[in-house]
Formats: C-alpha cells, sequence, structure tokens
C-alpha cells in the first residue's frame, strides 16, 4: 500500500508537469504560429493521458470490490483508454488537415519562440523523467516514463525545425515534421485502440503464452488432464485464468494441495493473479455430453478459488502464497 502511495504522488507530480508543457507548447504554437509546436502539444496531450491514466488505475486499484463490482474497478480505465482514442484520432486529423494547408500555402514561423518554447518543454520533461524513474518496477509507470521520454525526442526534434527556420527560412519543414509527429500519435492510438479492444474482447494477454499455461498445468503431480482453460486480462495490468483439471483419485486434501500449488505456479511464472480451478476426477467432463453453451454438470466437482497472489498482477508487495 505504501509503495501504491508512492506511485500516485510521483504520477500526480508529473502530470501537473506535464500539463504545464501542454499549456507552454499550445502558447508557444499559438503566438509563433508554429504547427509544429502545436502537433507536438497533441502528443504531450498523450502523455497527459498516459499519466492520468497510470494514476487512476493506482488510485483505483485501492478501491476494494464490492456487491455491485465483484472483480473491483479496474476496467474503468478501459473505457478513460477508449475516450484517449477517440481524442487522438481526432488530433491526428486536425494536424494533417492544417499540414497539408501549410504545405499548399506555407505561412511565416518565428523560429526562435518555437526554439525557446521546445527547450521549455524539453526541460520540464527531463524533471518528469526524473520523477517516475524511482518507480520503474512498476508497469504503469514504466509506461508513463516510455510515454514521457518519447515527448522529449519530439520536442527535440521541434528545436531542429526551428533552427533550419530561422537559419534558412525554409518553412516546409514545419509542416513536414508535423507530418512526422501526427504518424506518431497515430501509432500511438492504434496501439491504445488494439489493447482496449482485447481487453473488451476478453482476449488472451499477448505476454500470456496458452501453450506454456497448458504445459505448466499438465506437468503438474497427479494431474492427468486440463480443458475449459480461459485466460483474460481484467485490466492491463490483472490477468485472471479458469480452467478443469483432472486429477487421480484421491483425497480432498490432496486435491487442495494441488491447486494450492497451481496458484502459486502460475502467479510466479505467469504473473496470473486470480485463479479458479475445477477439480474432476471419477467423472471427468469429456464423459458428459452437453449442448452448446449448457455448463452444468451432473457430477460432484471442488472449486477452488484464489485471490491475487502474485505482487505484480496485485499491486501488493506481499509474497505468493
Amino acid at each position: 500500500m505504501e509503495r501504491a502511495r508512492t506511485a500516485g504522488s510521483g504520477l500526480r507530480l508529473a502530470l501537473g508537469l506535464t500539463l504545464a508543457v501542454l499549456v507552454v507548447e499550445l502558447a508557444g504554437g499559438l503566438l509563433s504560429h508554429s504547427l509544429a509546436l502545436l502537433a507536438d502539444a497533441g502528443h504531450v496531450l498523450t502523455d497527459v493521458f498516459a499519466l492520468g491514466l497510470a494514476w487512476f488505475a493506482i488510485e483505483q486499484s485501492k478501491r476494494p470490490a464490492d456487491r455491485h463490482r465483484s472483480y473491483g474497478y479496474q476496467r474503468v480505465g478501459i473505457l478513460a483508454a477508449l475516450v484517449n482514442a477517440a481524442a487522438l484520432i481526432v488530433i491526428v486529423l486536425a494536424i494533417g488537415f492544417e499540414a497539408v494547408r501549410r504545405l499548399i500555402t506555407p505561412e511565416p514561423v518565428q523560429g526562435g519562440a518555437v526554439i525557446a518554447t521546445a527547450l521549455a518543454a524539453i526541460a520540464i520533461n527531463a524533471l518528469v523523467i526524473v520523477t517516475l524513474r524511482g518507480g520503474s518496477q512498476n508497469l504503469n509507470l514504466r509506461a508513463a516514463l516510455l510515454h514521457v521520454t518519447g515527448d522529449v525526442a519530439s520536442s527535440a526534434g521541434v528545436v531542429v525545425a526551428g533552427a533550419v527556420i530561422l537559419l534558412t527560412g525554409w518553412l516546409y519543414i514545419d509542416p513536414l515534421l508535423s507530418l512526422g509527429i501526427a504518424v506518431f500519435i497515430a501509432y500511438s492510438a492504434w496501439g491504445i485502440v488494439r489493447e482496449t479492444v482485447n481487453l473488451l474482447m476478453e482476449g488472451t494477454p499477448p505476454e500470456i503464452d496458452l501453450g506454456a499455461v497448458t504445459s505448466e498445468i499438465s506437468g503438474t503431480s497427479l494431474v492427468t488432464g486440463v480443458h475449459d482453460l480461459h485466460v483474460w486480462a481484467l485490466s492491463s495490468e490483472d490477468v485472471a485464468l479458469s480452467c478443469h483439471i483432472v486429477i487421480e483419485d484421491s483425497s480432498l486434501g490432496d486435491a487442495e494441495h494441488v491447486v494450492r500449488d497451481l496458484e502459486t505456479r502460475l502467479c510466479d511464472r505467469f504473473a496470473i493473479g486470480h485463479t479458479t480451478i475445477q477439480v474432476e476426477s471419477c467423472h471427468p467432463c469429456g464423459e458428459i455430453h452437453h449442448g452448446a453453451g449448457e455448463h452444468n454438470h451432473p457430477h460432484v466437482t471442488l472449486t477452488f478459488s484464489a485471490r491475487p497472489a502474485h505482487p505484480r498482477a496485485a499491486g501488493s508487495s506481499a509474497p505468493p502464497r
């Protein structure tokens, strides 16, 4: 909990500083008539969303599950990510339209103001990076750090564009760089859309190899088969698993030991924090012929469920049980 509180404080500070960068670049872009600066401000807006979502995810992880949200509130962040992606698409279209217009009819740009604004943005973003680096073990913080680092590179490109305009007067560099930044934003937006759709479709997280999960379960002592295996993500960091395992005829205590052993190993190897494992012995599901969608088995099963046990999956510093 203390680690989550520290990470949340760092993200709030980083979010405030990034909002300052956004204001500076918007003002500088409007004053200097630089589309590249305005495009970079659009890229900074992606950082604001990324930092905001990361902070939101940490804050939501502190809320306990209740009667209405038995898995907690992690998926609210997915809805926010959809809004994020939609906003980015609008920004890309606006930048692209204005860049094409300026390629046809170039507009004067104040190179000195562009350079000064971009350098100020780089300085503030450098402070954001220093603020976030302390939480490099947190996946949310690492993702936000990558966003801000990319923005520093984008601002450096704006500095180069301002220098070219100041030294040569070649105005086409401004809309050309803007198009490059727009492509970069579109790429980021597509990544968000792809991940969000996969989460909403309850797809298997890309980092999870179902074959490896099956092998891990099948290789467990007393386990003779596994089926109805499902792995999905509750959020970008919270993974769940459910399956049926067939074990040799054994006592209830032995069956529970098998399940507890599986919980620990699935958490250690795959960071799967929520597991629901149905144990079958004398009448495996494969012997029952039931129709599509029917899942009421006329035989007795033992089901064991696990609360989040892995520190990475559960946002806790407690060791796996």
